[in-house]
This record gives C-alpha cells, sequence and structure tokens, in this order.
C-alpha cells in the first residue's frame, strides 16, 4: 500500500505536478539553509500551494516531505538611465524532508 501512496496522490492532476517546481533555487542562503536545516529551496508556479507543492516533489523525487513553507518574493525595482521597471513577483518553497531523505541533484539519471 506505501507504494501505491508514493506513486500519485489520486486528488492532484500529475500533468499539474510536473509543471509546479521550476527550479531549484541555487544561492548561497539556499546552500546555508540547505546544510542546517535539511531544507531544499525551490522556485515554484505562482499559483503552487503547500499540500501541492508537496506532492509534486513526492511525486518527482521520490522522497517523504515533512513541511513546506511558501514564501512570495517581491520583484526588484530596476532603473536603466531614465526609465524604470520592475522585475516580476515570484514564489519559492522551502521544502523539509523527513529524516534519512535526500535529494541529490548532481545524479544523472
Amino acid at each position: 500500500m506505501s507504494a501505491q501512496k508514493a506513486a500519485v496522490p489520486s486528488k492532484y492532476n500529475p500533468e499539474r505536478l510536473l509543471t509546479l517546481l521550476l527550479a531549484p533555487a541555487i544561492s548561497e542562503k539556499a546552500t546555508y539553509i540547505a546544510d542546517k536545516h535539511a531544507q531544499i529551496v525551490f522556485r515554484v508556479a505562482p499559483d503552487a500551494t503547500k499540500p501541492e507543492v508537496k506532492a509534486a516533489v513526492e511525486f518527482l523525487f521520490k522522497v517523504e516531505v515533512e513541511n513546506v513553507q511558501i514564501a512570495n518574493v517581491k520583484g526588484k525595482v530596476k532603473r536603466f538611465g531614465a526609465y524604470s521597471g520592475r522585475r516580476r513577483n515570484w514564489k519559492k518553497a522551502y521544502v523539509s524532508l523527513k529524516p534519512g531523505q535526500e535529494i541529490n541533484f548532481a545524479q544523472e539519471p
């Protein structure tokens, strides 16, 4: 029964789960959080919810997720001479894995 649960949660569309996670956030802060708190930071779709992100990570990486925290990041205001503009807002998710679980992005499929 546990193998069936890990496959695809029935209440989420598998195609939607594949489009939720955009990229892992690679930054100094993200690597510090990964080492210190065993969390992984992902860039996610702007309309993603916590349960959807949890289901997507479990579906794509075959790991068990303990907790998900989501933050909205405001786009920076940038200027180029007299013209000012704004980068778009985006959303990131901090995913805590259960003890003993690990995601290795460096491995080849």
